[in-house]
């Protein structure tokens, strides 16, 4: 496949996904904690991108998915969502 015949979707795509896949490397590796803010604004924003993408190529599975991927990753970046505990202390 050349370059040019890459469509806007598949650029907006996989920079969505990229965006997506760099959290979690970052994530797994330790670099970027799971309720860092910078970790809930590359998920939404890779998210939001990819769903973007896939509303253009009318893929409706992979919209909802991301579509929903993207409202908790805003969700959690809007509440400041913190660490993670077990239950009461």
């Amino acid at each position: 496949m050349e370059l040019s015949a890459v469509s806007g979707p598949d650029w907006i795509g996989a920079c969505g996904v990229s965006l997506l896949l760099v959290a979690f490397v970052l994530n797994l590796f330790g670099i970027l904690p799971r309720n860092s803010r910078s970790y809930h604004a590359l998920n939404a924003g890779g998210a939001s991108l990819a769903c973007y993408a896939a509303f253009m190529i009318e893929f409706l599975p992979f919209v909802v998915l991301e579509a929903t991927w993207a409202t908790v990753a805003l969700v959690a970046l809007v509440r400041g969502v913190g660490p993670y505990t077990a239950g009461p202390s």
